[in-house]
């Protein structure tokens, strides 16, 4: 079934019950009506903004009771909102919302950075981060996945697939572009093509090992059936046919290339990268590397990462010698590999020959904990910096990926369970500064090089101190999905 909306219109908003903005915000886009043809609330008056010289990006952070956002250059709490049930966060795509999973929708979070281009330059301005009334409505809300120009909003609950144009988030319209399910109900994923076509799974709650590639006019133009388990996914660098995609089974991974499958040899019968990472210049997918169908315990903790060589369709298996779990996984500016293990290490490896590049001292040691809705260390990366979080001890530093140096530390007012950084547009259309002073009157920084930040004089005590990117559930059954 795929059904385009040619007219946009009104989605179900949630209850003022189910979500509430707290009282450290004043005017704010969620305090609109929704409107009869964008389903959304208005954009922010001019008046509520304020131009600035650059932009510092914004931490957001789901933790229990809603979700705070931070900001980078000092700590400073600028924003909070209220919510319900267990909160998951994702990249909206277009750099400045945030999608926000919890009590079966998914609802768009304003963090408040605006660039707008005029010709040859940009204009920044800065507003207070607000919950926004565009919502969808999501049973079970599972994974967002921004790729290109749209972003791909799932629910488990009941397959059903939302397609919206991120870019017409700021002007408080949700942007749905086509709405379409899956043929059951499943813990799945659908990713956006270049093409105007749909990659999607298909799979029953009991089990999944479909994945379809649909066109336009949603015809299947290729599928494959050899993906047990299929979970997760990343888009790696694109060929001249277009969009390239690896997805995650439990006997080595799939690979969606020039129009067709292909599948990752692996050794022995069972081998799972359900948690993937890709970067749009690199041709190799960062996943994790599970070989325990049944581990003792119930929770593998593997040390070996896999780099998955979409040209080929084969991996390279490297050993850390020290474990990680799902939210470890991330890539940097140029691609980089990064994998936050639990002797406090940040990882950043070559992605290409597996070299280790900087072993970076972040947090203490630390265990997987036993359930995955609980906090541990875990990381995002926006603009050449890692943010790397510790919950336990409220503690969030910041690492340049390109030299592996630890240049901030700031300490957290709530204990997260996950983090989202926005740095206020699209990843590829400029560079802003982390930690810019946002009273810097020159609005010319658009372009700059991430290497030539000054982080003199920022505070380096505690350098001996992870969508995706896993499914947005807001606190659904996940029995049975191994994270």
């Amino acid at each position: 079934m795929r059904t385009l909306i040619v007219k946009r219109r009104a989605v179900a908003l949630l209850g003022a019950g189910v979500l509430a903005l707290t009282a450290c915000g004043g005017s704010s886009s969620g305090d609109a009506d929704a409107s009869s043809d964008g389903g959304g609330a208005e954009a922010a008056p001019a008046s509520d903004r304020t131009e600035v010289g650059a932009l510092s990006p914004r931490i957001v952070l789901a933790h229990e009771g809603g979700v705070t956002t931070l900001d980078s250059a000092d700590g400073a709490t600028l924003g909070a909102a209220e919510l319900e049930g267990y909160v998951r966060l994702n990249p909206a795509g277009d750099g400045r919302h945030v999608a926000v999973s919890a009590s079966d929708a998914i609802t768009m979070y304003d963090t408040g950075l605006l660039a707008q281009g005029h010709g040859d330059h940009f204009h920044y301005y800065v507003q207070e981060p607000a919950l926004t009334d565009l919502s969808v409505e999501a049973p079970h809300p599972g994974h967002v996945v921004p790729h290109g120009d749209r972003t791909a909003l799932f629910a488990d609950g009941t397959g059903a697939i939302t397609l919206i144009d991120p870019t017409a988030l700021a002007e408080g319209d949700l942007g749905v572009l086509e709405e379409t399910a899956t043929e059951d109900p499943h813990h799945g994923v659908a990713v956006p093509l270049s093409d105007g076509g749909l990659l999607t799974t298909q799979g029953t709650e009991d089990a999944r090992s479909t994945v379809q590639v649909l066109d336009a006019d949603g015809n299947v133009t290729a599928e494959t059936d050899d993906c047990p388990g299929v979970h997760g996914e990343a888009a790696a660098q694109s060929t001249e046919s277009g969009d390239v995609i690896s997805l995650g089974c439990e006997n080595g991974s799939v690979v969606y290339r020039d129009g067709e499958f292909h599948k990752v040899e692996i050794e022995g019968d069972y081998q799972r990268s359900g948690n993937q990472k890709g970067h749009e210049d690199s041709p190799i997918v960062l996943a994790d590397h599970k070989v325990e169908a049944e581990p003792a315990g119930g929770i593998e903790r593997p040390t070996e990462i896999a780099l998955i060589d979409t040209r080929d369709a084969s991996q390279q298996i490297v050993d850390l010698g020290s474990e990680y779990w799902f939210r470890s996984l991330d890539r940097g500016p140029d691609g980089e590999a990064l994998v936050l293990t639990t002797d406090g290490e940040l990882n950043i490896l070559d992605p290409e020959t597996g070299e280790m590049l900087h072993e970076v001292p972040v947090t203490e040691e630390w265990t997987e904990p036993d359930q995955w809705q609980q906090a541990a260390p875990m990381m995002a990366v926006a603009d050449g910096t890692a943010f790397v979080v510790d919950p336990q001890a409220q503690k969030l530093v910041m690492v340049d990926v390109a030299s592996g140096e630890t240049y901030r530390e700031l300490e957290l007012p709530v204990v997260p369970h996950e983090i989202q950084v926005t740095t206020g547009t699209a990843s590829g259309e400029y560079e802003v500064a982390p930690g810019a002073d946002s009273s810097d009157s020159d609005s010319s920084d658009e372009g700059d090089d991430h290497e030539g930040h000054d982080h003199e004089g920022d505070d380096h005590e505690g350098e001996g101190h992870d969508h995706d990117a896993e499914p947005s559930d807001g606190g659904g059954d996940h029995e049975g999905h191994d994270h």
